[in-house]
C-alpha cells in the first residue's frame, strides 16, 4: 500500500508533466481523444468529486474565522482576470470567439493545483485552500455573469444553462466528495491518496480533448492566443502579490495569492466553451492550462529554494 500510495502522490505531483506530454500525444493523434467527448462534463465532474473528497470541515471554518482576507483574495480573483483577459483581447484585436473565450477563462475560479504549488513554494497552503474553495462555490454566478457583462455583446452567452452546468460540475460533485468523506471518515482517510489522482487524470484528458479538437485550428491561432494567456498570467500573478503586500500580508500569503490569481481553473473553461460555444472558443482556456502550470511551477520552485518567509515578512 505503501509503495502504491507513493507512486501515485508522485503521479499527481506531476500534474504539469501529464498535461504538457499528453497535450502533444492529443495533437498528433487525435482520434482517441476526439472520441471522449461524450464524456466530458462527467470528467470534470469526477475532477471536482475528488477534489471535495480532500477537503475538510476546517477548511470551510477557516474561511469564517479570516473573512476579510478571503475577501480581498476572491473579490482580486473576480476582477483582476475577467478585466484583465477583457482589455487584453480588445489591444490585440482577437476575433469574437476568442475573445469569449479568453474571458470566460480570466472569470473562471481559482485552479485547484494552486494549493499544491503553494505548498511547493512554501506559501500559506491554508489560504490557498480557503480561496480556492470560496471562489469555487461563488462561480455558478460569478463567471457566466462576468462573461455575460464582459464579453456578451460579442456572442449569445448563455446565463442561466451554464450557471445550472457549473452547479452540476462543480458545486454538487464538490459537495458529494465533501460529504463522503465526512459520513465515512476513517474509511476514506485510508485511501486519501487516490482522489488527488483521480483529479489530476481527469483533468488532464479535458485538456487534452481540447487539443486533439483544435488539431487543425492551433497552427494558426497558438501564437497570439499564447502571448495573451501568458500576459494575463503574469499579469494576474504581478497584481495578486501587489495587493497582498498593499494590505501588508505576510510574505507567505502574498505568494500564495500571486499563485491563486495567477492560476485560474481553465479546465472548467474548456468544458463550458466546448458546451455553449464551440472548438475555437475552447482554445484561449487549453492554451492557458500549460501556460499557468508552467509559470507557476517555476515560481514555485524559485520561491522554495528562496530564503524561508518569515510570519511578520
Amino acid at each position: 500500500m505503501n509503495r502504491f500510495k507513493l507512486i501515485l502522490t508522485l503521479y499527481t505531483n506531476l500534474f504539469a508533466l501529464w498535461v504538457i506530454l499528453f497535450g502533444v500525444i492529443a495533437f498528433y493523434v487525435p482520434a482517441p481523444f476526439v472520441a471522449l467527448k461524450p464524456g466530458m462534463n462527467w470528467f470534470f465532474a469526477l475532477t471536482m468529486f475528488g477534489i471535495g473528497v480532500v477537503l475538510e470541515a476546517e477548511d470551510f471554518v477557516r474561511i469564517m474565522r479570516h473573512p476579510w482576507v478571503i475577501l480581498i483574495g476572491v473579490v482580486s480573483q473576480y476582477t483582476i482576470m475577467p478585466l484583465g483577459a477583457f482589455f487584453i483581447c480588445r489591444w490585440m484585436g482577437f476575433s469574437d470567439a476568442i475573445t469569449v473565450g479568453l474571458v470566460l477563462t480570466g472569470s473562471a475560479p481559482g485552479a485547484m493545483s494552486s494549493n499544491v504549488l503553494s505548498y511547493i513554494a512554501k506559501a500559506d497552503v491554508a489560504y490557498s485552500v480557503s480561496l480556492t474553495t470560496a471562489s469555487t462555490l461563488l462561480c455558478p454566478l460569478l463567471t457566466p455573469g462576468l462573461t455575460l457583462m464582459l464579453a456578451g455583446a460579442k456572442m449569445d452567452v448563455p446565463f442561466t444553462n451554464m450557471m445550472l452546468d457549473i452547479v452540476w460540475m462543480v458545486v454538487i460533485p464538490l459537495l458529494a466528495g465533501f460529504a463522503l468523506r465526512h459520513f465515512f471518515y476513517k474509511t476514506v482517510n485510508k485511501i486519501l491518496f487516490v482522489f488527488p489522482a483521480i483529479s489530476t487524470t481527469f483533468i488532464v484528458m479535458v485538456c487534452s480533448l481540447v487539443i486533439a479538437a483544435n488539431r487543425e485550428r492551433l497552427p494558426t491561432i497558438t501564437g497570439g492566443i499564447f502571448i495573451a494567456a501568458l500576459i494575463l498570467n503574469a499579469y494576474g500573478t504581478i497584481m495578486g502579490y501587489s495587493i497582498a503586500s498593499f494590505f501588508r500580508m505576510e510574505k507567505r500569503r502574498r505568494r500564495t495569492l500571486a499563485i491563486e490569481i495567477g492560476m485560474q481553473n481553465a479546465g472548467l473553461g474548456v468544458v463550458l466553451a466546448l458546451q455553449h460555444f464551440g472548438e475555437e472558443t475552447a482554445a484561449p482556456a487549453a492554451i492557458f492550462v500549460f501556460v499557468c502550470i508552467i509559470t507557476a511551477s517555476v515560481l514555485a520552485s524559485i520561491w522554495r529554494n528562496a530564503p524561508e518567509p518569515s510570519a511578520a515578512a
